[in-house]
C-alpha cells in the first residue's frame, strides 16, 4: 500500500532530519521536493499546491521547542497537514433511529462495489447488526447472482426479484422486506457503467427519491488515481453522497485518490477495502493513514487485527504454557494458523513501526508458512509435543509427508529449539521487566 509514495517520504524525511535549523531557505527546498512527490503519486494539482502553502505558513516562524530538533518539528507539521488533508478525524456510518438505516451504495462498474457491499454486511454483522443485502443492480450480468453467493458465504439474506421489476422497485420493496423481517440495516447495490452515462445517473437519482436513503456511500477503484477524484465529483455534484469507499487500496502504490478525493469532493473517506476476502475491510482513520504513508507503520490496527482473531482463552493457556516452558510444536502451528488469518505477511509486518522501510528490499514468502504447517501436520502427535525424539529415519518421512525436504525440517527444529532456549531464558527473568505480549 503506497509503496512508492512511502518509499519518496522516507528519503525526503533522511534530508529533512539532518537540519540543524529551519529557515525560509530550507523550507522552500523542501516544499519543492513534497510538491514533486505528491505530483507524482498523481495527487490533484490545486491539492498539492494547497497543502504545500499551508505546510510552508506553519513551517516558516514556527518555534522549536527544546525536546525536538528542527527536522522533527517539520515532520510533525508534514503529518499534522496530511491528517487534515484526509479528513481529520474518522468519518463513521450514520444510522437511523428508525429502523432499517438503508445505504446506497453507488460507483462505477468494476470498481468493487458489489463485494463492498458484502464486506460491509459482513463487518456490520461482526458489530450486532442484521443486515439485508439488495440486489439492485438489473443490468450487469450475473450481478445479482454474484451478490447472492457473497450473500451465503457470510449468511446474510440477499432480497432480490426474479421478474423483470426495476432497481427503484426491487429497493422500495426491500425496505417493506427488511421491516417485517427485523433487519435493521438494508444495504442497496445499484447499477454501475465502465463510464458515467445519463442513463445510469438517472436510475441512481430514482432510486434515492424513492427510498431516501439514511446513507449514499460512493465506491472507487483507488487504483485510477486522479480518474477517482474526477469521477467521484460527478456523483457528488448529482446525487451528494455521504462518504467514500477506496477499494484495491492493497494494490495502490501511489496514493493520489487517498489524498486528493476529501479536498476536491470534501466528503470524508469512510471505508477502504484492503484484499479479496470478505473481511479484508479496514474503517478509514485519517491519521493511521497518514502514519502509513510517511512510513511510521500503524501499530493500532495492527493491535486491533490480532484482536478480532485472538481467542482470549486459547491466549490464556498459550501464556501459561509459554511460562511454564510447555510450549509445543502443536502450540506453534496454532499461533501460525492465527497470524494467517490477520492477513498478507507483507502487510502485517509494514504496520510495525521502522519494520516496513526495512523489509522493502526483502522477499517475503508467504509460502513458507504453509511449508512450515505441512512439516508440523506431518508429525505424529508424540513428535510435536517431543521434537527430541524426531531421529533421521522419522525426518524422511516427515519430509516425505509434507512435501518437503529433510534440511527443511532440520531447519524447523532448529528455529523451534532457538524459540525454545529464548523462552527459557525470559521464564528465568534475563529479560527483566519484559512481559510476553499474549
Amino acid at each position: 500500500m503506497f509503496e512508492e509514495l512511502t518509499q519518496k517520504f522516507e528519503l525526503l524525511f533522511k534530508k529533512i532530519r539532518g537540519q540543524a535549523r529551519i529557515t525560509e531557505s530550507n523550507i522552500a527546498e523542501t516544499m519543492r521536493e513534497i510538491r514533486r512527490v505528491l505530483l507524482e503519486a498523481d495527487v490533484n494539482y490545486k491539492v498539492v499546491k494547497d497543502f504545500t502553502e499551508r505546510v510552508q505558513q506553519k513551517a516558516i516562524g514556527q518555534e522549536v521547542l527544546r525536546s525536538i530538533t528542527p527536522g522533527q518539528m517539520l515532520i510533525k507539521i508534514i503529518y499534522d497537514e496530511l491528517v487534515a488533508l484526509m479528513g481529520s478525524t474518522r468519518a463513521d456510518i450514520k444510522f437511523s433511529p428508525n429502523p432499517p438505516t438503508v445505504i446506497m451504495v453507488v460507483g462505477l462498474q468494476g470498481s468493487g462495489k458489489t463485494t463492498f457491499c458484502a464486506k460491509l454486511a459482513n463487518h456490520l454483522k461482526h458489530k450486532g447488526r442484521h443486515p439485508l443485502l439488495v440486489a439492485a443492480d438489473i443490468h450487469r450480468p450475473a450481478a445479482i447472482e454474484q451478490l447472492k453467493q457473497l450473500g451465503e458465504q457470510i449468511q446474510v439474506p440477499v432480497f432480490s426479484i426474479d421478474s423483470n421489476a426495476d432497481a427503484v422497485q426491487i429497493a422500495v420493496n426491500s425496505i417493506d422486506y427488511a421491516r417485517k423481517n427485523y433487519r435493521d440495516v438494508v444495504i442497496i447495490d445499484t447499477a454501475g457503467r465502465m463510464h458515467i452515462d445519463e442513463e445510469m445517473m438517472q436510475e441512481v437519482e430514482r432510486i434515492k427519491e424513492a427510498v431516501k436513503p439514511t446513507e449514499i456511500l460512493f465506491v472507487v477503484d483507488s487504483m485510477t488515481g486522479q480518474e477517482a477524484v474526477n469521477v467521484a465529483k460527478e456523483f457528488n455534484d448529482r446525487l451528494n453522497f455521504d462518504g467514500v469507499v477506496l477499494t484495491k487500496l492493497d494494490g495502490d502504490a501511489r496514493g493520489g485518490a487517498a489524498l486528493s478525493i476529501k479536498a476536491v469532493v470534501n466528503k470524508p473517506i469512510k471505508f477502504v477495502s484492503v484484499g479479496e476476502k470478505l473481511d479484508a475491510l479496514e474503517p478509514f482513520y485519517p491519521d493511521r493513514m497518514a502514519s502509513r504513508i510517511l512510513g511510521m507503520g500503524d501499530i493500532i490496527t495492527l493491535v486491533e487485527k490480532a484482536q478480532k482473531q485472538v481467542d482470549e482463552e486459547k491466549a490464556r493457556k498459550l501464556e501459561e504454557k509459554l511460562r511454564k516452558n510447555q510450549f509445543t510444536l502443536e502450540d506453534f502451528r496454532e499461533q501460525i494458523r492465527e497470524i494467517r488469518k490477520m492477513g498478507p505477511l507483507r502487510e502485517i509486518l509494514s504496520m510495525i513501526p521502522g519494520v516496513g522501510s526495512a523489509l522493502r528490499n526483502v522477499d517475503i514468502d508467504e509460502k513458507e508458512l504453509v511449508k512450515i504447517e505441512a512439516i508440523i501436520n506431518s508429525m505424529t502427535p508424540e513428535e510435536r509435543r517431543k521434537p527430541q525424539i524426531i531421529n533421521a529415519s522419522r525426518k524422511r518421512r516427515i519430509a516425505m509427508g509434507s512435501g518437503t525436504t529433510v534440511q527443511d525440517v532440520n531447519r524447523l527444529l532448529k528455529q523451534f529449539e532457538e524459540m525454545q532456549k529464548l523462552l527459557k531464558q525470559l521464564n528465568r527473568g534475563r529479560f527483566k521487566g519484559f512481559k510476553i505480549p499474549f
